[in-house]
This record gives structure tokens, C-alpha cells and sequence, in this order.
């Protein structure tokens, strides 16, 4: 709906989008939409080398191997794009947004998703950096352990229930919320998964309804942590249901948090929310302490970190 005009454009990110928010909100300043400032600002983050939870750099599952997942929704169309296990190809948010606007499914996966990329032009590219794979390299190879059959699937286990702090899975997802001038709502979210994740793992990323939902009429919602956890309450969905019910962002977002405490999440697993409502409203929630959002409006100078509620 394009009911109102020149409102204050608004961008919500999980702390790692500040490069991806500044370059999204200059494109909003000047007019541009919701849908194209959330694909350039993943785009960045995606294309960032620092970054080893997305994109370029990501770190690898337990063969080494980069796969990448992302999705794309437009609030006002509630039409949307993903993409998953994405190997050798990048910009997978453009991808998705490539499957939404050029096919008429929502999720590509695996080899498919690869053809349709060289289908769009984009040219197979080698996402591992030599610090990613050196990552990669010291906590595998040089153990000896031959990573077949049992022994894979003991590893991947003892890594996502570890016991011990050195074996905590490194795994992080960029998430961008935005709404326009024009009230238009978008979101985006790229991963790269849990690092050393068994092959062809996917979490909540793609997954529409559960890292990712957008609905102009009630908000935007996006998720980072352990997928998996979103996945099983369908959590980006929930939280815009509990919105239409009348629930405020606050309420809504703790009673996301309790539905992921009741699964009795695994050691070291957790899960992060960022929320906005078609209003500007925003908030972040974690189920740890000690976690930050990022927002940024378009009269503040630079985006600015504010604490997620706890369920604690």
C-alpha cells in the first residue's frame, strides 16, 4: 500500500549489518525501495571477507566446502525468494531475489539453484578465502580423524552439543529489515550456516516463515542463531501472528523467546529476533544476555546498537 509518502525510512539489522545498513539507507534517502535496500545491504555483507558467517569467506561445513543460504521478502506483495546449499556461486540474496521475481517457486536448493545462477549470468566463483579454510584446516586436517561415515556424524554431534567452550560451532546470519518512504516493508537474510555443519544442512535462513517473514500490514521479523530452533515453532511467522492478534512488539517478541525455551534447546544453542512494525517500532530479543541489534532512521547520522530483551 502506498497510502503514505516521505516517511522516515527505517532499517533494522542484526550487529553485523552496519556496512550493508549505511550504503541501504543512502539508496532509501533518495527514494529507492524497500526490496532493493534489503538486497544491497545483504549484498555487502555477503561480499565482505571479515565477515565468515555470510557469503564470501563463510566458513565451511566439515568437508570444507561453502554452502550458502538466503531469502528475500517483499511485505507488500508477500511474494518472496530463497535459496539453499549454494556452493561456488555468490550473492545468493540476489539469487533469491532472481527466483521470485523470474520462476514461479519460492526455494531453490543444492544443483538447481547453481544452474539457475549461471542461468542469470552470474559466473561460479570460489567462496572459501585462504582465513576461512585456515579455519577450517586447524580444526580438522591436521587431527588426522578421516571425516566418512560415523566419524562425520559423531563430529557434527559433539559440535553442535558442545561441552567444552573450545568446541563451540562458530555460526552467525545477517538479517536486514527496512521500511521506505513510501511505508513499504522488506527483509533479507543471508548465511552461510553453521560452520563445519554436516553437508547440505539448512536452517531457518531460507526457510520463509521461520528466520524470515514481512508483512506490511503488521511488520517484519528475521531471526539468527541455532536454525534449527525457528524451524521447529516457525518463529519470523509467529511473531507477525501474534502482531495481527494485537499483541505489542514487546509481548510478542518474549512469547517467541518462551516457545523457543520450551524446546529445551541443546548446549550452545540460541536463538537472536529482530522485529519492526509498518510504524517504525523495532526490537531485538535473545534467549542469552549481552546480545545488540542495529538500527538506523533516516535522520539519525550512522546506525546506533541497542540491547535485545531477554527472556531472563
Amino acid at each position: 500500500m502506498h497510502t503514505n509518502s516521505h516517511l522516515n525510512p527505517v532499517i533494522i539489522a542484526s550487529e553485523n549489518g552496519r556496512g550493508g545498513a549505511v550504503a541501504a539507507m543512502e539508496l532509501l534517502r533518495r527514494g529507492g525501495s524497500a526490496i532493493d535496500a534489503a538486497e544491497l545491504a545483504a549484498r555487502i555483507t555477503e561480499d565482505d571477507p571479515e565477515e565468515h558467517s555470510v557469503g564470501f569467506s563463510g566458513l565451511p561445513n566439515l568437508l570444507g566446502q561453502v554452502e550458502l543460504d538466503a531469502s528475500l521478502m517483499n511485505g507488500r506483495t508477500l511474494e518472496t525468494g530463497a535459496v539453499a546449499g549454494v556452493q561456488e556461486y555468490g550473492n545468493v540474496i540476489s539469487l533469491a531475489r532472481a527466483v521470485m521475481e523470474e520462476l514461479p517457486h519460492v526455494l531453490l536448493v543444492g544443483r538447481g539453484a547453481e544452474r539457475f545462477a549461471g542461468e542469470m549470468g552470474q559466473k561460479p566463483a570460489d567462496q572459501r578465502t585462504f582465513a576461512s579454510l585456515d579455519y577450517w584446516r586447524t580444526r580438522f586436517t591436521e587431527t588426522g580423524v578421516e571425516l566418512t561415515g560415523a566419524e562425520l556424524r559423531h563430529i557434527v554431534t559433539r559440535l553442535t552439543q558442545p561441552l567444552h567452550l573450545e568446541d563451540r560451532v562458530p555460526h552467525g546470519t545477517v538479517n536486514y529489515l527496512v521500511r521506505d518512504t513510501h511505508g513499504d516493508l522488506a527483509s533479507a537474510v543471508s548465511t552461510s550456516g553453521h560452520a563445519w555443519k554436516y553437508p547440505g544442512r539448512v536452517g531457518d535462513s531460507p526457510i520463509i516463515g521461520a528466520g524470515n517473514y514481512c508483512d506490511n500490514r503488521y511488520g517484519a521479523v528475521a531471526c539468527t542463531g541455532s536454525g534449527e530452533l525457528a524451524i521447529r515453532v516457525s518463529t519470523a511467522r509467529s511473531l507477525i501472528l501474534y502482531l495481527k492478534m494485537g499483541m505489542s512488539l514487546d509481548a510478542a517478541g518474549l512469547e517467541c523467546l518462551a516457545e523457543i525455551v520450551q524446546l529445551n534447546p541443546r548446549v550452545g544453542q540460541y536463538m537472536n529476533i529482530v522485529a519492526m512494525t509498518p510504524d517504525g517500532q523495532h526490537a531485538g530479543f535473545s534467549t542469552v544476555p549481552g546480545k545488540h541489534y542495529l538500527y538506523y532512521t533516516g535522520e539519525m547520522t550512522e546506525p546506533v546498537l541497542g540491547e535485545r530483551v531477554t527472556n531472563g
